[in-house]
């Protein structure tokens, strides 16, 4: 078999948008052959960066007959594309993340696709109180009509995943922002869901990678923050993600702090702690002995 033909064939759906180029650009070109989906292969500007990194094709999510031809072939679709719009109005939500999501999902059963890759968002679960973190395993909770399309982009990877045949993850997106935005003083607002660019990709591709035998899962797209909004043991643990990333140690504000090095871990493990057990084991009496 060719080097060529033992990649796998990932479709990106909304390859246009800030998501989509950063990963077009830093996906693993040993391991993927992408090839990318922009509304209009007219619009130069958007189009004419992608083109170094795959097959560019112009597709709708309201025409059938390019979402088949666009997944012809296709291993995994990572599906970005979608009104990404939080103040958005049900009649402008409901076309594109929920009519448009299911037409997707309908071309991937038909073209046989292995795996979806579906871009859900930490509006999903920002109906919670600001001081409960997330689980992937606990009810969503929409925090806007935006977050409820979400909760539907969920349930039905749940249902295509465990009941059609297309198995699907959910990674609900946090702030995806490179570097100098976290380094910004005005951006505290982020600081418990930022996500990284290149935590983005590496999370992507484990997604992409991931068993073949798992139908479904939730998981949360945040970079290794000193607090998040949701919590990331689940990811890590499934998929071994592993992210690189800290906004607590990349914000002016905290580094002056040193937050990462002056929080106490509240348990023996910490240095500045001493174990209240009193009695030596007997290896420790042993040991003594020996000195």
């Amino acid at each position: 078999m060719s080097a060529s033909k033992s990649l796998k064939l990932v479709l990106v759906t909304g390859a246009a948008g800030k998501i989509g180029k950063y990963f077009a650009e830093h996906a693993n070109k040993q391991k993927y052959k992408l090839r990318l989906m922009v509304h209009s292969i007219h619009e130069s500007e958007k189009v004419d960066p992608l083109k170094p990194f795959g097959e560019i094709i112009e597709g709708e999510l309201d025409k059938i007959e390019t979402l088949d031809k666009a997944c012809k072939d296709i291993h995994t679709i990572v599906h970005l594309a979608g009104d990404p719009d939080p103040s958005g109005t049900w009649d402008s939500l409901k076309k594109s993340n929920i009519d448009g999501l299911y037409n997707i999902f309908l071309a991937a059963k038909n073209a046989g696709v292995k795996r979806m890759v579906y871009a859900s968002s930490i509006h999903a679960i920002s109906g919670y109180p600001k001081d409960v973190q997330a689980k992937t395993n606990e009810p969503p909770n929409p925090g806007d009509l935006y977050g409820v399309t979400k909760c539907f982009g969920e349930a039905l990877c749940r249902y295509m995943g465990e009941k059609e045949g297309v198995p699907s993850i959910a990674v609900r997106i946090g702030a995806f922002q490179e570097h100098a935005s976290a380094q910004n003083k005005d951006s505290l607002n982020m600081m418990d869901a930022w996500l990284s660019q290149r935590d983005c990709v590496q999370l992507l591709e484990r997604c992409i990678d991931a068993p073949e035998d798992l139908k479904f899962a939730i998981v949360h797209g945040l970079s290794r923050n000193t607090f998040n909004r949701m919590e990331i043991e689940s990811t890590r643990q499934l998929l071994g993600y592993d992210p690189q990333d800290n906004f607590f140690e990349e914000s002016e504000i905290f580094k002056k702090l040193s937050m990462t090095d002056e929080l106490a871990e509240h348990s023996v493990e910490d240095d500045r702690q001493k174990s209240g057990l009193r009695d030596k084991s007997p290896e420790d009496k042993k040991k003594d002995k020996k000195k």
